[in-house]
C-alpha cells in the first residue's frame, strides 16, 4: 500500500488529507501529514479574534478531530529529498528522523515577509497564526489598562498607539477590526478620551487592497480616517527602535503595538532544503494539474498546491500568471489535488485547475465591510453580512460553523468581552513571586532570579509554609 506524504496541515494540506479520507479506498493508500500545529487556523476569522467577535479556539480546526483516518506527525520537515522518497522531520522534542513515502504533496505554505528595518524583529508582531492574533488583542486590552492610570503624556500616548504596516487584506482588516475594538473600549474606560487614540496604517504603495479597483481602494482610505485612523501611503517604515516609529515620509511617533503586515515570503524549507524545481521566487514549479514540474518535465509523484506552489492561474487573461496566495485557491486547490491522486491511483486522467473569482470582500470593523464582484460594489453593513455568511460557510466542519454562529448571536445580545488574558503568558508569576508586592513583574527566566530562599525559620504558629527548592521552564518552541 502507497504511503501519500503531506508536507503541512494549513488550508491546501488539510483538505487534501480531508477529501483523501473521503475517496480513498482503506487498502487504497495510508496517508500522512506532518506539521508542527495539531491544527489547520481558518487565517479569514483571524481579525475578528483580534476585536473578539470570534473565539480563539475557533479559528483553529483540530486535525486529529477531522482527520481520523490519516497519521499525525506532529513536527516539521525540514528537508525534502525527493530522489530517495525521504523527508527529515524535527519534532518538539527529541533528534531528527527520517520519514519514508512513496507519494509527496507539499503543502508547506508561505511564510511572514520580514524585511531588515532596524526594531521590526524586536517590536513587531505579525498576523499569520492564532497566538498572534489572540496576543495582539490581549496587547491592547492591557494597554488600556495600563493608561487608564497614568496622567496624560508620553508614556500614556505611546500606550494609545497602534500601528500596522501594510496594507494588504491582513493588514486592512486587522486594522479596521482592532479600531472598532479600541473605539468601543472607550466607553469602558471613562479614564480615557477617544482623541487620545491613534491607530496608523502604513503603507508603501500608492492605494491599499490591491484586490479591489482604485475607486472601492479610495473609500475604504476614507471610511477608516473617518473614524480616526491615519493612513499613510507611499510611505515605508524606516525603523521601529524602542516602538519608536520613524516613517520615510519623516514622520515619528511611539508606538507600543506594531503589526507587521507586509506580505508573505516564500518558505524557507522549499527554497533552500529541497530537490524539487523552484523558481526565481522560490517557489515550487507546478503545472495546471498540480504536478510539480512543467508540461515536459513533470517530477514523478510529487504534488503541490497552496502558497509555496507557482499553479498557472488558466483564468487569467494573460499567459505566464500564478494563481494568488490567498485562502480562496488554497481550499479549492487542496479539493482538486486530492481528486487527481485518486485518479491517477486508479489510471484515470488529472484534471487542470482553474477558478474564476467568487469576488473579494474584507471586513473593516463591527458592521462596516467592503465587497466587489467585478462591476459590483457593496459597501458598509451588507458587505459586512457578506463577508461573515461567506466565511461561516467556509469554515470546514459543520461543528465550527455553529460554534462561531454562536459566538456572533452571543455577542448581539451581550456586547464585546474585553478581558485581558495577557498574564497567561507569565503563568507562573503569582506561584514564583508568592504574591510579594515587593517583586516586580518580568519575564519567566527573569523572575526565577528572585525566587524567595528558606531562611530556616519556622512559620508562625497556625500558618502553612511552602518553600520552593526548584524550578524548572521548557523553552517555549
Amino acid at each position: 500500500m502507497k504511503t501519500i506524504l503531506i508536507v503541512g496541515g494549513g488550508y491546501a494540506g488539510f483538505y487534501t488529507a480531508w477529501k483523501l479520507e473521503k475517496k480513498l479506498r482503506r487498502d487504497e493508500a495510508r496517508v500522512v501529514v506532518v506539521d508542527p500545529r495539531p491544527y489547520m487556523t481558518y487565517q479569514p476569522f483571524l481579525p475578528e479574534v483580534l476585536a473578539g467577535s470570534v473565539e480563539a479556539r475557533h479559528a483553529a480546526v483540530s486535525l486529529r478531530k477531522h482527520l481520523r483516518r490519516t497519521r499525525l506527525v506532529p513536527g516539521r520537515v525540514v528537508a525534502v529529498d525527493h530522489a530517495h522518497r525521504t523527508v527529515t522531520v524535527r519534532p518538539a522534542e527529541g533528534p531528527e528522523f527520517p520519514l519514508s513515502y512513496d507519494i509527496i504533496v507539499v503543502t508547506a505554505g508561505a511564510v511572514t515577509r520580514k524585511l531588515s528595518i532596524p526594531g521590526v524583529a524586536q517590536q513587531a508582531i505579525g498576523l499569520k497564526h492564532v497566538e498572534e492574533a489572540v496576543s495582539i488583542r490581549d496587547r491592547l486590552l492591557t494597554a488600556f489598562d495600563q493608561a487608564a492610570a497614568l496622567e496624560p503624556g508620553p508614556r500614556r500616548r505611546q500606550l494609545l498607539t497602534v500601528t500596522f504596516v501594510g496594507g494588504g487584506f491582513s493588514g486592512v482588516e486587522g486594522f479596521g477590526e482592532l479600531l472598532s475594538l479600541a473605539t468601543s473600549l472607550v466607553r469602558a474606560y471613562p479614564e480615557i478620551d477617544l482623541a487620545e487614540l491613534e491607530f496608523h496604517l502604513v503603507e508603501a504603495r500608492d492605494r491599499i487592497l490591491p484586490e479591489v479597483t482604485d475607486k472601492p481602494g479610495r473609500w475604504v482610505v476614507q471610511s477608516l480616517e473617518k473614524r480616526g485612523g491615519h493612513v499613510h501611503l507611499n510611505a515605508q517604515l524606516v525603523s521601529a527602535d524602542n516602538g519608536h516609529v520613524v516613517l520615510s515620509t519623516g514622520e515619528e511617533f511611539d508606538s507600543e503595538l506594531i503589526v507587521w503586515t507586509v506580505g508573505n515570503a516564500a518558505n524557507p524549507m522549499v527554497h533552500n532544503h529541497t530537490d524539487l524545481p523552484i523558481d526565481e521566487r522560490g517557489m515550487l514549479v507546478v503545472r495546471a494539474d498540480l504536478r510539480v514540474g512543467t508540461e515536459d518535465e513533470p517530477v514523478p509523484d510529487a504534488w503541490a498546491a497552496g502558497d509555496d506552489a507557482a499553479v498557472p492561474d488558466l483564468a487569467a487573461d494573460r499567459p505566464g500568471v500564478t494563481t494568488v496566495p490567498n485562502a480562496q485557491h488554497a481550499v479549492r486547490q487542496g479539493k482538486l489535488l486530492a481528486k487527481n491522486l485518486v485518479a491517477t491511483l486508479r489510471g484515470r486522467k488529472a484534471k487542470q485547475y482553474v477558478h474564476h473569482s467568487l469576488g473579494t470582500v474584507a471586513t473593516l470593523g463591527l458592521g462596516r465591510g467592503i465587497f466587489q464582484y467585478r462591476g459590483i460594489v457593496i459597501k458598509g453593513l451588507p458587505a459586512w453580512l457578506v463577508h461573515r455568511g461567506y466565511h461561516v460557510l467556509a469554515v470546514p466542519s459543520w461543528e465550527r460553523k455553529i460554534r462561531a454562529l454562536a459566538v456572533w448571536l452571543t455577542a448581539l445580545v451581550s456586547g464585546r468581552d474585553i478581558v485581558s488574558l495577557a498574564s497567561v503568558q507569565q503563568p507562573r508569576h503569582e506561584f514564583v513571586t508568592g504574591g510579594d508586592p515587593g517583586t516586580p513583574i518580568k519575564p519567566l527566566p527573569q523572575l526565577l532570579e528572585h525566587v524567595p530562599q528558606d531562611d530556616g525559620r519556622r512559620p508562625e504558629s497556625g500558618a502553612s509554609r511552602t518553600t520552593i527548592t526548584s524550578c524548572t521552564r521548557t523553552p517555549a518552541s
